[in-house]
C-alpha cells in the first residue's frame, strides 16, 4: 500500500499476536496515547489531519483494520463474531505497543468496533469519542429504539445489499466521477456535505480503494432468504459483521466497569448514519427505490440516531456519562469537514 502521508505522520508496519498491519503515528512516543479507529471503505489515512492537530502531550496511533489498507490480506473478518475480530485486534495492538489504557476515537464502522471493545475490555479505555458511529444494534434490518430484527434472519442487512457496481469499481481502482456510484462520487456525495471537497481528496480516494475485496473480504458473502429483499447476511467480511444478527447483547454496555465517558459527535446532515439513511433498505424501500418493500410495519427506516441515543441514555442511567454534539452543515465526517469545531469539543473531552 503506497499512500503518501503528511509531514509529521510516520507509517510503520506493526506485527501483533493477531494481525500485521500498517499503523500511523504522530507526536512524541512519550505522549498520552490516542487510538483512532477508521470506518468502512477507508483506512487510517482519513485520520491524519486530526492526529496532527492533537494538543501537545498526546500521541496519535491509527491502524489499518483487518480487511483494510495495509493489513495483511490473509487475515479475514469472521462476521459470526460481529466486529469481535476487529475489537480483539485493537487489544492485541495495544499489547504489542505496551499501552495499557489509551483514549479511543472512532468513526462509523469504527464506532461499532468501539461499542464491542467497551463491552469486552472496558478496563483498557480512558475515554471514547464516537463520530457518526454505527448503531449498537447493527446496520440495517432492524427497527425500533430497541433494535428488534425486522426478520429472524436479518434479511435486508449485510453484504447482499451492497451495490455490486460500486464493488466492481473498487476492484478496478476506478478514480473517475462518471457515475453516481463511483467511489469518488460516493465519497464527495455522502462522506461529507456537498459542495465540500477535502484538500487531500486524492489520498482519501486511494484510501477507499485500498479496501480488501472478495466474498471473504468486502463486502462479504450473502445468504438467500425468503424474506424481502431476498438476501440475508453471510459469514465473512465487514458488512456482514455489522448485521444485527451478530450484534450480540447490547445491554452488556450498561453493566461494564469502569464506564468510560463518551463524546458523541455527528453531522446534522449525515445521510449514511441517520434515522433515514440512504444506505439502508427501510429508507430506500419507503422511497420506492427498492421494489417489493413490505411496508412501514414490517421494515421501517432504521432509527439509527434514536437507537444510539436510547442506548447512551441507558448507559448514563447505569452510571456512565455522555455528551451529544451535533455539528451544523456537516455530513458523515464532521472531523474532516469542520475540524476547528470538532477539535474544540474533542480536545476538551481529552483534557477533561
Amino acid at each position: 500500500m503506497d499512500i503518501a502521508t503528511m509531514d509529521g505522520i510516520t507509517a510503520r508496519e506493526i506485527p501483533s499476536a493477531r494481525l500485521r498491519s500498517r499503523v500511523l503515528f504522530s507526536g512524541a512516543d512519550s505522549g498520552t496515547p490516542v487510538v483512532f479507529v477508521h470506518g468502512n471503505v477507508s483506512s487510517a489515512t482519513f485520520w491524519e489531519e486530526t492526529m496532527l492537530a492533537l494538543p501537545a502531550g498526546f500521541r496519535g496511533i491509527a491502524p489499518d483494520q483487518r480487511g483494510y489498507g495495509g493489513a495483511e490480506p490473509a487475515k479475514k473478518i469472521d462476521a459470526t463474531r460481529g466486529v469481535g475480530d476487529l475489537a480483539d485486534d485493537l487489544v492485541a495492538l495495544l499489547d504489542q505497543l505496551e499501552i495499557e489504557q489509551p483514549h479511543f476515537v472512532a468513526h462509523s464502522l469504527g464506532g461499532s468496533v468501539i461499542w464491542r471493545l467497551m463491552m469486552d475490555h472496558p478496563e483498557r479505555i480512558l475515554t471514547v469519542t464516537q463520530i457518526a458511529p454505527g448503531s449498537p444494534y447493527g446496520f440495517g434490518g432492524c427497527k425500533g429504539l430497541d433494535g428488534q430484527p425486522c426478520f429472524a434472519d436479518s434479511a435486508g442487512s449485510g453484504a447482499g445489499i451492497v451495490n455490486p457496481e460500486f464493488v466492481e469499481r473498487i476492484k478496478a481502482g476506478d478514480r473517475s466521477s462518471d457515475s453516481n456510484v463511483s467511489p469518488r462520487s460516493t465519497m464527495n456525495s455522502f462522506y461529507w456535505e456537498p459542495p465540500f471537497v477535502p484538500a487531500r481528496e486524492e489520498e482519501l480516494l486511494s484510501s477507499m480503494l485500498s479496501i480488501h475485496t472478495g466474498e471473504q473480504a468486502y463486502p462479504g458473502d450473502a445468504t438467500a432468504s425468503e424474506n424481502w429483499p431476498n438476501a440475508a447476511p453471510g459469514v465473512w467480511g465487514p458488512n456482514n459483521a455489522l448485521a444485527p444478527k451478530y450484534a450480540g447483547d447490547v445491554s452488556r454496555l450498561y453493566a461494564i466497569n469502569p464506564k468510560p465517558p463518551i463524546l458523541w459527535v455527528r453531522g446534522s446532515d449525515d445521510q449514511i448514519v441517520s434515522d433515514n439513511s440512504l444506505f439502508e433498505l427501510g429508507t430506500l424501500g419507503s422511497l420506492g427505490a427498492v421494489p417489493g418493500w413490505p411496508g412501514m410495519d414490517v421494515f421501517p427506516p432504521q432509527p439509527m440516531i434514536g437507537q444510539t441515543r436510547a442506548v447512551l441514555e441507558q448507559y448514563a442511567a447505569a452510571g456512565g456519562q455522555f455528551e451529544e454534539v451535533v455539528i451544523a452543515d456537516a455530513g458523515h465526517s464532521p472531523y474532516i469537514e469542520k475540524p476547528v469545531e470538532f477539535n474544540r469539543h474533542f480536545h476538551a473531552h481529552l483534557g477533561a
